[in-house]
């Protein structure tokens, strides 16, 4: 039963890191999760002040994630179809690999903003704000996740 726990785990660490980048998944949660399961096998014993400050990251930073494109679309002017057009070319994005990831929100912003208002120097400057805000959740997510398997391996390794 361990290694069944154990494998649930290292599952959940591994879809809660790809969660970071697929809008679909919510890494930080799924990363915890993890490591809550991995705490009721025999392989790791993790504090519970550890369990608290970690779920309260992995909350922060999902709310954060919510906020901060929606900010960095709206800092630089930029309208619903801007933020539509980002959410669109992401998923456009991920069947283009890591550059596609990355180039895709700021793309479909673009592309947004232009059908919302027939202006270039605009629509670039709210494809900017998307990426940027896109990418500073993507970061957080990211560092919250990383997180989490760094305590997940020093739960396994000690």
């Amino acid at each position: 039963m361990d290694y069944l726990l154990l494998a649930i785990a290292t599952i959940l660490m591994i879809v809660g890191i790809a969660g970071c980048l697929l809008p679909v998944l919510p890494g930080p949660p799924l990363s915890y999760l993890g490591l809550v399961v991995l705490h009721f096998s025999r392989f790791a014993d993790i504090s519970r002040n550890l369990f608290i400050i970690l779920a309260v990251v992995a909350v922060v930073v999902t709310v954060i994630d919510y906020i901060v494109p929606i900010w960095g679309t709206r800092r630089f002017g930029g309208s619903k179809y801007g933020m539509r057009g980002a959410t669109v070319g992401l998923i456009i994005g991920l069947f283009l690999g890591p550059f596609g990831i990355i180039i895709g929100p700021f793309i479909g912003a673009v592309v947004g903003e232009l059908i919302f208002k027939d202006d270039v120097k605009y629509a670039l400057k709210a494809g900017f704000g998307s990426l940027l805000g896109f990418l500073t959740g993507v970061g957080l997510k990211l560092a919250a996740s990383l997180l989490m398997t760094f305590y997940f391996v020093r739960a396994l390794i000690a």
